[in-house]
């Protein structure tokens, strides 16, 4: 029989469960989310599980991270079908808060993360990880886990948490966890489902482009040529809208001139398909 799993709403309610497993010196697993999980979400959990012994999980779609033009009224949401993943693959609790009870009132201060959170979407999408910051910090304050688990998908996302997390002391451990893909290598992204089977199709240019790139970097060639080829490669499919494609030192995200050996590059997509715009990544160890 699949255990059911516990739903909180409050703040309040969730401090008080978690207080008796925190005295008895329980390991506690924290997976935020925005929830309409996919497998990618699920491998989060299956992650946390094998380093904590009880495991909360967030689903929250947070204003504080949407433009004024982007898609929060229009965000997927499943919460029904998303509490029976959760518990399928064995989540203690989930934390559904209201956004009245996460900001009350209107909130005035604000995490900003420089540096890291500058290029890539933080240029397409400002604001954005000021948004992301908040509600991290805010959510890692509620719950106080042991450790904490994000998909790599947003590479950017996972530097600017480990970064504000190392400044102001947070006593969690990021767990970046690889990106999970479908069977013809789009990654997992609950913003799919906005795609035509058409958009769909010609989205797999995105992990082509990636392979291509992890190819290229290997035979040595210069980074300029290496983000030509993947720009040309994507505009080949009509449907594709570039937002950007870049390669970054990781996890700094410096603009490179050049590759050192064993530096870590970031090559990071982002592009629309129609109303959807999908980002994608490939951490490579040159």
């Amino acid at each position: 029989m699949m255990q059911t799993v516990q739903q909180i709403e409050t703040i309040a309610e969730l401090r008080r469960q978690l207080r008796e497993p925190r005295r008895q010196g329980r390991r506690i697993g924290f997976v935020p989310t925005m929830g309409y999980l996919h497998e990618g979400h699920l491998s989060l959990v299956n992650e946390a599980k094998k380093h904590c012994d009880l495991v909360v999980m967030s689903i929250f779609v947070n204003p504080l991270q949407f433009g004024p033009n982007e898609d929060f009224d229009r965000y997927p949401r499943d919460l029904e079908r998303d509490l029976q993943l959760a518990a399928s693959v064995g989540v203690d609790m989930v934390f559904t808060p209201s956004v009245a009870e996460m900001y009350p009132q209107q909130v005035k201060t604000n995490v900003s993360v420089a540096g890291v959170s500058e290029p890539l979407c933080g240029r397409s999408r400002p604001g954005h990880f000021d948004g992301v910051a908040t509600v991290v910090l805010k959510l890692l304050q509620i719950v106080q886990p042991d450790y904490a688990f994000f998909g790599q998908k947003d590479a950017q996302q996972v530097a600017v948490v480990e970064q504000m997390v190392q400044d102001l002391s947070v006593p969690v451990k990021i767990v970046p966890c690889p990106i999970v893909r479908e069977a013809d290598g789009l990654a997992m992204s609950s913003r799919n489902v906005y795609l035509n089977p058409e958009e769909r199709k010609q989205a797999t240019v995105l992990f082509r482009s990636l392979q291509l790139a992890k190819q290229r970097l290997a035979g040595g060639e210069e980074l300029e040529s290496i983000r030509d080829e993947i720009v040309r490669s994507i505009q080949a499919e009509p449907l594709a809208d570039i937002d950007y494609v870049e390669l970054l030192r990781y996890p700094d995200l410096a603009q490179l001139d050049s590759v050192e050996k064993g530096e870590r590059v970031l090559v990071a997509l982002a592009v629309r398909f129609g109303k959807t715009r999908l980002i994608d990544n490939m951490m490579v160890t040159v």
